[in-house]
């Protein structure tokens, strides 16, 4: 299929016969000379009288030819495109940023793996965030590791074997060992300043209950809801416990209802993968579609064609004068 750019560049098609039509060929009156045997020197001669003006006239093939290449030159100046098949680019207007906790009692090995298998809290996330990192197939995803403070470790990126390869990498407490909860919202809501999604998610998980942050995670959670950003918190820890090993199911569920997510308790591996494809059930993403056909100039297709009708125009008359010559 092929469009042109600028097909308005064709009303120069008539303008050669205009240019004719409005400046016709000059005829120049000069002097002459009358003699009274004009008529005797004519036959004297072997000549023919006729008119004082002479207009050249071109043959046909060489009008044929001026029409053709003007045509082609026009054609090129309309700027000819063809059209490629339809193109269809799919994404999902949302960001989710995970905030996961690497406080140094994500180490215990006293999370449930089967049925009388347990693992490390730690191992069971990291394959449940690996397998749901890589199910983001339009997604932009970001990643926070908090301890003593929260770090942004990846930017929002649509880079998902970089993002799960950087989950593989992680280690409890490499962070520090305490868990600073409402710094990781902070931190999260700042990353979103440079988010223009109209879908924004923070998915925190966490094991223990907030110990050395500057801000606290209610806070954190009411500035986050100005901010139109949801977030779903998931809780692994044992309630049982004391000091900061002991999760706060009360706050998680605070938070969650201040931003209009909601709270999970994820008390096995099983559950905790159920959790994130419920969070995905519940924050499904708007999708925006683009759709466009590329376009590719082919001007130079007009254009190469009259530049080789004018040469093989030149040179026939070239031939054509040569012979002449040989022939005179």
């Amino acid at each position: 299929m092929f469009e042109l750019a600028y097909p308005w560049a064709l009303l120069c098609l008539p303008l050669p016969l205009l240019v004719l039509y409005l400046l016709p060929p000059k005829r120049n009156r000069v002097a002459a000379l009358r003699i009274p045997f004009f008529e005797q020197v004519v036959q004297a001669a072997g000549a023919t009288a006729g008119e004082g003006s002479v207009v050249l006239r071109r043959s046909r093939w060489q009008l044929l030819l001026a029409a053709v290449t003007w045509t082609l030159l026009v054609l090129a100046l309309a700027k000819p495109e063809r059209i490629g098949e339809p193109i269809t680019r799919t994404e999902a207007a949302r960001d989710i940023m995970l905030a996961i906790d690497l406080s140094g009692s994500m180490d215990y090995r006293d999370f449930p793996a089967g049925e009388d298998a347990t693992v490390s809290r730690f191992e069971a996330v990291q394959r449940v965030v690996s397998e749901f990192i890589a199910a983001r197939e339009h997604d932009r995803i970001g990643l926070i590791v908090f301890g003593d403070r929260a770090y942004i470790q990846l930017p929002f990126t649509r880079d998902l074997a970089t993002a799960g390869a950087l989950v593989q990498l992680m280690e409890v407490a490499m962070a520090g060992p305490q868990t600073a909860l409402g710094d990781a919202i902070g931190l999260a809501i700042h990353a979103f300043e440079s988010s223009d999604v109209d879908h924004r998610l923070l998915i925190l998980l966490t094991d223990g209950n907030d110990t050395v942050s500057k801000m606290t995670p209610v806070s954190g959670a009411g500035i986050a809801a100005a901010e139109d950003i949801a977030i779903y918190t998931i809780g692994i820890g044992d309630t049982e416990a004391t000091g900061e090993d002991r999760v706060d199911f009360a706050v998680l569920e605070e938070i969650a209802r201040r931003t209009g997510g909601q709270f999970f308790n994820a008390e096995d591996e099983t559950a905790l993968t159920s959790v994130y494809a419920r969070i995905d059930e519940l924050a499904a993403a708007d999708v925006r579609s683009e759709s466009w056909r590329p376009r590719t100039s082919v001007v130079h297709w007009p254009a190469g064609l009259a530049l080789l009708l004018l040469l093989a125009g030149y040179a026939v008359l070239l031939l054509r004068r040569s012979r002449q010559e040989r022939t005179a």
